[in-house]
């Protein structure tokens, strides 16, 4: 047994694939460190480490071994000089294939309105939930039968705009690494024809088109209660009044986007399901032409759930435009895309739900529609996502701890930015035909599962010291020991903008400024759109 102290030394805890690069972090400046087989005990490697750095978002100096070398299959451990040891990991092919599949189930534990059963759930089951009418916020008595579809985060309020950035996520991966769904999950409605990915996003796209309003075309913002539940409620006990909040153009937008790439990606397997996806996404895209401008959300005075406000609509009517004219070839669409994409008003780079203008140029040069396109745009485009992605590289080559995130950028929510940048990284490889951003975007994933300043997991039920405590109420209230698995927790929040934090986390540097307690929200919540990029890119790793 290992009696060395742990904690000075980060590494993936799952492990690494054999001809993957290796690195581990280690506090402090060392020199010699060494790979031990966990189970003999006895030294297989040996080397030095590279000249330390200091490392301005953890705080700390950092030595980074490069264990690269070593490709044999085993559990094994970091050592150094003074005593310190990491945490066991293996060398194996098959390494993020379980969590892959974790990262994807989790949104079957997010969903809403149906039973969670015991057969499917495990002992995370609970009943079926949110199953009475919403009222339509400044319009009752009118009401609308919005069920289903996935619950946003720890809470149980249930979004547009975040939800097709989820959905988006995923079906781009199931678009981009097919074969990576080829094993099937534990899911009610898993047939052998269509693959699971696929079954869980139909869930949130048919609760997407009970968002949209009949009469209009536009799509709801948000479907809550008028404020946030106890945090030990469970979803079956959250009975207080629901409410639709007003339409907005972020999420009729965001709306028309996922629509059209549905329609896209399930005409092989459902055409009537994807001619109502596009049919969907054609009427939220008359309500923007009819709405060129429109004021940005902000909630409803007596509402104090998540408002999820954007003043800028720019960025999801470029989505909309590339994915219709993906979808359809309509030149019409294309040139919509083509004003939107010269005005400048946003980051064509971007893939946060706020900032949806990386899904369009994304789905432009994946169209496939070379001869129809705007060359010089095309070209335009895709020059600037491979110069996103070099900056991103570069600033993962000078970090401690190897990943592209700048002190300022460790916000709410860092590890959705952790994701969507390989994510990013990744895509600009499969455009440019280059493998050149694949070890950095790798970086990105030893760092989520626990290479990375404090020393954690951050997905929870993986590694051997993941996440126990996040901020999501089914986890804390349903009596399970063990929280719900393949989570992923927001991460370090320099912000700290919940009381936990501000009283415990005050020195801490921005890396390093996250707590594992329910009630740091700030730092330890979870959510659909940190889990989805999460899938996209382990995705590629499997």
């Amino acid at each position: 047994m290992n009696t060395k102290q742990q904690g000075g030394i980060a590494v993936n805890q799952l492990g690494y694939r054999s001809r993957d690069a290796k690195m581990a972090m280690i506090a402090g400046e060392v020199g010699r460190f060494r790979l031990v087989n966990h189970v003999s005990g006895e030294t297989v490697w040996s080397g030095d480490t590279l000249p330390a750095v200091a490392d301005a978002a953890s705080g700390i100096t950092v030595s980074r071994g490069d264990f690269s070398a070593w490709e044999r299959p085993g559990t094994y451990r970091i050592e150094t000089e003074d005593g310190q040891s990491s945490y066991p990991f293996v060398i194996s092919e098959a390494v993020y294939e379980e969590a892959h599949q974790a990262l994807l189930k989790a949104f079957y534990y997010f969903r809403c309105g149906m039973e969670l059963e015991e057969k499917y759930a495990g002992p995370w089951k609970h009943a079926a939930c949110h199953l009475t009418p919403a009222l339509v916020y400044g319009e009752e008595p009118r009401t609308v039968d919005a069920w289903g579809g996935w619950h946003d985060a720890g809470d149980y309020g249930k979004y547009v705009a975040p939800g097709a950035k989820a959905a988006a996520d995923l079906l781009l991966a199931y678009e981009c690494y097919p074969q990576a769904f080829q094993r099937a999950l534990p899911l009610p409605e898993s047939d052998g024809v269509l693959l699971d990915v696929l079954h869980e996003c139909r869930y949130e796209l048919e609760w997407l088109l009970r968002m949209q309003d009949g009469g209009s075309g536009g799509a709801f913002h948000k479907l809550t209660t008028l404020q946030f539940p106890g945090p030990d409620v469970m979803p079956e006990e959250d009975t207080a009044a629901l409410y639709i909040t007003p339409i907005s153009a972020t999420a009729t937008g965001c709306f028309a986007g996922v629509m059209a790439m549905a329609a896209r990606v399930y005409a092989p397997y459902d055409a009537a399901f994807a001619a109502s996806c596009l049919r969907a996404a054609e009427r939220a895209w008359a309500w923007l032409e009819r709405h060129p401008e429109y004021p940005g959300f902000r909630n409803p005075p007596e509402i104090v759930t998540g408002e999820y406000g954007d003043e800028q609509d720019q960025d999801e009517r470029y989505w909309a435009a590339a994915e219709l004219y993906r979808t359809t070839g309509d030149a019409r669409y294309h040139e919509a895309f083509r004003e939107l994409a010269g005005q400048g008003a946003f980051d064509q780079y971007e893939l946060g739900w706020a900032d949806m203008g990386g899904y369009g140029t994304i789905s432009y040069l994946m169209s496939g529609k070379e001869r129809e396109q705007d060359a010089e745009l095309a070209a335009r485009l895709l020059a600037g996502l491979q110069q996103r992605a070099a900056e991103l590289a570069t600033v993962s080559s000078q970090d401690g701890f190897g990943i592209s995130l700048k002190p300022e950028q460790y916000i709410w929510g860092s590890n959705m930015l952790v994701m969507n940048h390989a994510m990013l990284l990744l895509i600009a490889g499969r455009l440019s035909g280059s493998t050149t951003y694949e070890r950095c975007a790798l970086e990105h994933v030893h760092y989520l599962f626990g290479a990375n300043v404090v020393g954690m997991s951050f997905v929870t039920g993986f590694g051997s010291r993941p996440i126990l405590h996040p901020h999501h109420r089914p986890s804390e209230g349903d009596g399970v020991e063990a929280p719900v698995p393949g989570l992923v927790s927001g991460g370090p929040n320099y912000g700290k903008q919940d009381d936990y934090a501000r009283e415990h986390l005050a020195d801490k540097a921005p890396a390093a400024s996250f707590a594992d307690v329910m009630e740091s929200y700030a730092t330890n919540e979870v959510t659909i759109y940190w889990n989805s990029p999460a899938v996209f890119v382990l995705s590629h790793f499997v």
